[in-house]
């Protein structure tokens, strides 16, 4: 009797141990397969629209992840839409990004991260290319956000180009900037850039613009009533850069720019910032997001770097000779001349 009961109480053992074995593997094989789709972070980047300091932006961004250990293909699933330049369109892709519950949106320019904000304030928004974040409206401070947005800024230091374009062209008492009147980050600029022509006795001509069509005719009426021509940070006119220098370079007008894209399709010079790191530090900042942060913990950042780029071309085609202390220290470069 004691033998059958012995019998008994080991088949049991044998088959509750059967069968808790076969639910740990597959609470195992679950758990695998839920640690592995946790692991992959889907981003979703909004560009408002392909140009230079956009692109070198976007790419330092995704460098920056793969710096910090996050690579496409391994732990990271990259969906990249560009707006073409179309604030409808970039509302559209956020949305789209929304739906589909990104793990973090990377924005770059202002309307792109405008368009994301608009449409979520949960999922995790990185921006770059963006000027003044808080008066965008997506921060409400710039050490600690407050909102689902932190990123980099591309603000420049507008009273230090004053300085660069009057020691450049001392002869100028008119100077026109050209800008996007519907872009905030744009406007914000040309306010500050008013302020400072005011304290050098300069007179500002304002040449807005509300789209690429509108820059040829719009410039090309202004070009008699200026000495020289600012170009702020602004995305509408970087897609023209090429156009603007050929109209300026044309009637013997030097263009001072706010980024280095401008310098290879005929500016004078520059100081602005590198787009490439400016983008690569966004990527660290949202590196540290899938580390555990939250945005508005994470101060945006502005770029302290900043360097004199000449275009050695345009100086010598418009007789412009450079000061000896700005020369030694300036990059050159070169470009932006078109052979009538």
């Amino acid at each position: 009797m004691v033998g059958k009961r012995k019998l008994a109480m080991l088949l049991c053992t044998v088959l509750v141990g059967g069968v808790l074995s076969g639910c740990g593997q597959d609470t195992t094989g679950s758990s695998k397969e839920k640690t592995t789709s946790s692991e992959v972070k889907n981003i979703g980047i909004i560009q408002l629209v392909q140009h230079d300091a956009l692109d070198l932006t976007n790419k330092g961004f995704i460098d920056g992840l793969k710096e910090k250990g996050y690579e496409e293909g391994k732990n990271i699933k990259i969906e990249q839409q560009n707006a073409q330049g179309e604030q409808s369109n970039a509302q559209t892709i956020s949305k789209q990004f929304a739906d589909s519950k990104k793990d973090l949106i990377f924005a770059i320019a202002t309307p792109a991260v405008q368009a994301a904000y608009n449409a979520t304030k949960d999922i995790p928004i990185v921006c770059s290319a963006v000027v003044d974040p808080v008066k965008a409206g997506v921060a409400k401070d710039w050490k600690s956000p407050g909102t689902n947005v932190t990123g980099t800024s591309n603000k420049t230091p507008v009273d230090k180009q004053m300085e660069l374009l009057v020691k450049l062209i001392p002869t100028a008492k008119t100077v026109g900037v050209i800008y996007n009147t519907s872009e905030t980050n744009a406007v914000i600029q040309v306010n500050e850039f008013k302020a400072e022509a005011e304290k050098h006795g300069i007179t500002v001509k304002e040449i807005g613009v509300t789209n690429t069509n509108e820059i040829s005719q719009n410039l090309a009426s202004a070009l008699g009533e200026i000495d020289a021509l600012y170009t702020p940070t602004d995305n509408t006119v970087a897609s023209s850069y090429t156009l603007v220098g050929k109209l300026c370079l044309e009637k013997n007008i030097p263009v001072i720019g706010a980024e280095d894209a401008a310098i290879s399709k005929g500016a004078l010079a520059t100081l602005g910032i590198d787009y490439y790191r400016l983008g690569k530090e966004a990527g660290f900042e949202a590196a540290e997001i899938f580390g555990g942060k939250k945005p508005s913990e994470i101060e945006i950042t502005k770029l302290s770097e900043i360097k004199v780029v000449i275009n050695t071309d345009v100086a010598k085609k418009l007789n412009i000779k450079i000061p000896s202390d700005i020369e030694a220290n300036a990059e050159k470069a070169t470009g932006g001349i078109v052979e009538s």
